[in-house]
């Protein structure tokens, strides 16, 4: 016997939740199921853990640098593991239970936990159990992408799930992958205690921003401690008395580094390889993302893809938007797009990185006339106050629009600041506009109307 529903939702991460919430507001019946933790990533093993954990990094920093601010504190500074994974670990499952409780108390959604597979363009099975759906949403986000690298398979490796259970301090944490995840460990790990190196197989770290950043985020973090081998074209494993030897085929440095600890940092892949998608004519990329159209849809009539399986973004709020622009077009009669939407981002080591639409060197590969400004953290009055000077801010503006293409702020509270820019990017405001605004004193955001007066042209 088949159950059947107004519209069925597989995955309770960001979009999936809020998407049942409207649709059971408009007046439908819902299922949805969750293989396995309410909450997605964000709040399993992302977002909500992974921040818990920085804070308390950024404690014991700030600890140790009491006597710079005329604190003094007579025991040296120490690490409670277990007391930082327990802190994190409520703060997930405080969220998650916040997300599974509103679920199974929604009025018209029914929550079915368990591995749902396609079984033709609008039915799925559910261990065992037949639903069927007019409308169905994919909402099954991502994991830790393992690359078959030689002898990866005789080690044992965390990730960026498996390295939230520890509760102990690793003596060398060997970080594969310079990008977003890896350094938010990196730093987190050796502001805790542990010896850190980042092995990354390009020439620099977070190869997407523009070199000044990256050179900048490497100085940061190799300022702390941290051993950054860049230019790893040839990594391999293998079991080691201490830990594991990793092999790296590097321009300087030793051949091989020890570790008791190897973390994985290497991309994501979506969780779409075993829901049975051909069966209901959704078609996936060569990476295994779901292919979708400009409003989320895919190619089966009447089934969209949200989140992370998409390809269409990698975060919580892009996530949540997905759910906004299907939930606006189907219950609210708008056209929204995904192409309308300004991509953001932060990294979240400290300073952090806090980053809108264009870098530089994008918006020179464009040919656009451009106006670009560039400023230290060293003249933010909040910066020096808190005596965190590093890092610097950069606008870029088309010359002959006068609308801000994108910005990086790369320093304390750049989380926070890049959304002024944002805001204006999209009010598709005049770059003026923003110049000629009266910011706060004294906030980190309050240089940006200076950045955005000492704008200079380039060229081509």
């Amino acid at each position: 016997m088949t159950s059947t529903f107004d519209a069925i939702i597989i995955g309770a991460g960001q979009a999936g939740p809020a998407l049942a919430g409207r649709l059971t507001g408009a007046g439908k019946k819902v299922l949805l199921v969750e293989r396995k933790l309410f909450g997605g990533t964000c709040v399993n093993t992302g977002c909500m853990p992974t921040k818990a954990l920085v804070a308390s990094a950024y404690a014991a920093h700030l600890a140790r640098r009491g006597a710079d601010f005329g604190v003094t504190i007579d025991t040296p500074v120490r690490i409670d593991m277990k007391r930082i994974r327990q802190r994190a670990d409520t703060v997930s499952s405080n969220a998650r239970h916040n997300v599974e409780s509103w679920l199974k108390g929604m009025a018209h959604c029914t929550v079915v936990q368990g591995h749902a597979r396609f079984t033709g363009p609008h039915e799925v099975d559910i261990d065992g159990a037949a639903y069927a759906a007019p409308q169905i949403f994919i909402n099954t986000g991502g994991r830790a992408n393992i690359p078959d690298m030689p002898g990866i398979a005789d080690i044992d490796y965390l990730t960026n799930t498996g390295i939230l259970q520890l509760d102990t301090l690793p003596e060398h944490l060997v970080v594969i992958g310079g990008s977003y995840i890896g350094l938010e460990f990196a730093q987190m790990y050796r502001r805790f205690g542990a010896k850190v190196t980042v092995v990354e197989k390009g020439p620099r770290l977070v190869s997407r921003e523009d070199e000044d950043v990256s050179e900048t985020i490497r100085e940061i973090l190799e300022a702390e401690g941290i051993e950054c081998r860049l230019n790893a074209e040839c990594i391999s494993f293998k079991q080691h008395e201490q830990g594991t030897e990793v092999s790296v085929d590097c321009n300087s440095g030793t051949p091989a580094i020890i570790g008791s600890h190897v973390l994985l940092a290497i991309g994501r892949r979506p969780n779409t390889d075993d829901l049975d998608l051909e069966k209901a004519g959704v078609e996936i990329d060569e990476r295994g993302y779901i292919k979708v159209n400009d409003d989320l849809s895919t190619t089966a009539n009447g089934i969209w893809a949200l989140g992370d399986c998409n390809g269409r973004g990698a975060f919580t709020h892009t996530s949540y938007n997905d759910f906004e622009i299907v939930a606006a077009n189907l219950l609210d009669g708008q056209d929204r797009k995904v192409s309308a939407r300004i991509p953001g981002y932060a990294l979240y080591i400290d300073p952090p990185l806090g980053r809108v639409g264009l870098s530089e060197t994008q918006a020179r590969k464009a040919g656009r006339a451009l106006l670009i400004s560039k400023r230290p953290m060293t003249r933010v009055g909040r910066a020096v106050e808190k005596d965190e000077t590093k890092g610097f801010m950069k606008v870029v503006v088309d010359a002959d629009t006068r609308k801000i293409l994108g910005a990086a702020i790369l320093g304390t509270g750049g989380d926070e600041a890049i959304h002024g820019i944002l805001d204006m990017m999209n009010a598709d405001a005049d770059y003026r506009t923003l110049q000629w605004a009266v910011p706060i004193h004294p906030t980190v955001s309050e240089l940006i109307p200076t950045l955005l007066g000492d704008l200079k042209p380039i060229d081509k």
